[in-house]
């Protein structure tokens, strides 16, 4: 079923754009086709649990991207649309006239047309000026023609947006359900230490900051590995965001309230993905604070990733990652197709209600993400 879904996904991704000119969208969809076709192998291929989180994980990031250039492709194409029914509109009394002076030129005989009661000298000047008149006429009403032509087009294109968008969404709720089957059936990952429940609860019984859970953290571990973590500082500021999203905010600007935070914060589509930007062990997940679900992630040794605010947390503290593993889902539920189509349509909407905070820390100093990774506004 995903395989279906997703192929009927993909034939449609382009079509958005198809009577535009801007070409993101629709190289966008057929990545992201190319992408699920490939996940769809793997899928295919995987012969453990383990395998099929990964191939589950790509399957997921493909449909959460052609979703993404679909969606940008419908807001294109009602933004199209509406441009040119204010130029039509306000071009109407133009048409109308054009089309009365069309009308009347096509019901009269061609000798009558040419004929000027001033005799043979104003019909030839008129004849003359009819020559050098009609083509434009007729450029004009070509180009009218091409521009009802490309509004109807794109108003079909929007109501038979639905079923593909349909198909999409249940693919990518169906991927969802499938990645946390697989994530709870696969074996055990590689621990680098394991929690002590009780530690852990005084932790977050005594801690009133984040800095200070942080640097306790460490007291939590039992039996670990004495190995040090492998230097990645030769990625900084190369690493994928681990969300697809916007950013909202940068390092140190404040809030509506106020307030600055050390880390950025995404605005991210309800249920998206969360993955690990590169092999890292996870020093803690769960609730903590009023941050919500917290994922707390160990690159190398002396630095965290800490990604908080989300709704579904994957894996086992000690847990050793390998690069781009999911760690949770963002919360929220996922717009019906009807307010997808009637939000691109009007050109309004939050599409990214969810928020994911990013802070970074190194050596239980908080440094900017911006550092880290490679991040894009929009």
């Amino acid at each position: 079923m995903i395989r279906a879904a997703a192929l009927s996904l993909a034939i449609a991704l382009a079509a958005p754009v198809a009577a535009q000119t801007a070409p993101d969208p629709a190289s966008a969809a057929r990545a992201a086709a190319q992408r699920l076709d490939e996940a769809s192998r793997q899928l295919d291929r995987a012969d453990s649990a383990r395998n099929r989180v990964k191939a589950l994980t790509e399957t997921l990031r493909a449909f959460e991207d052609g979703l993404e250039a679909m969606r940008d492709g419908l807001r294109r194409a009602a933004i199209r649309e509406r441009r040119l029914l204010a130029e039509l509109q306000a071009r109407e009394d133009e048409i109308a006239r054009l089309l009365g002076v069309l009308q009347a030129m096509g019901q009269s005989p061609a000798p009558v047309l040419f004929l000027h009661p001033s005799g043979p000298t104003g019909t030839a000047r008129s004849g003359m000026i009819l020559a050098d008149v009609a083509p434009a006429l007729n450029a004009r009403a070509e180009g009218l023609r091409a521009k009802l032509t490309e509004v109807r087009t794109l108003r079909a294109l929007q109501e038979t947006a639905a079923d593909t968008l349909r198909q999409g969404l249940d693919g990518v709720q169906e991927a969802r359900t499938a990645l946390s089957q697989a994530v709870a059936d696969r074996q055990p990952l590689p621990r680098r230490f394991t929690e002590d429940p009780v530690k852990t609860a005084i932790l977050i019984a005594s801690s009133e900051t984040l800095e200070g859970f942080a640097s306790g953290l460490s007291q939590i571990a039992q039996e670990e590995s004495p190995g040090s973590l492998p230097d990645i500082s030769h990625h900084k500021g190369a690493l994928p965001m681990p969300v697809q999203g916007q950013l909202l905010r940068r390092a140190g600007e404040a809030d509506a309230a106020g307030i600055t935070r050390p880390g950025i914060v995404l605005a991210t589509r309800p249920r998206a993905l969360v993955t690990t930007p590169t092999a890292a062990t996870i020093r803690y997940r769960g609730p903590l604070l009023e941050m919500g679900n917290v994922m707390i992630l160990e690159p190398q040794s002396g630095t965290l990733f800490v990604l908080a605010g989300l709704d579904i947390v994957y894996g086992a503290t000690g847990e050793v990652l390998p690069a781009g593993s999911p760690v949770g889902l963002m919360g929220g539920e996922e717009a019906e197709t009807g307010a997808v189509i009637t939000q691109s349509g009007e050109g309004a909407g939050n599409m990214r209600p969810e928020t994911l905070y990013i802070e970074v820390r190194q050596d239980n100093q908080p440094v900017d993400p911006a550092t880290w990774f490679a991040m894009q506004e929009g």
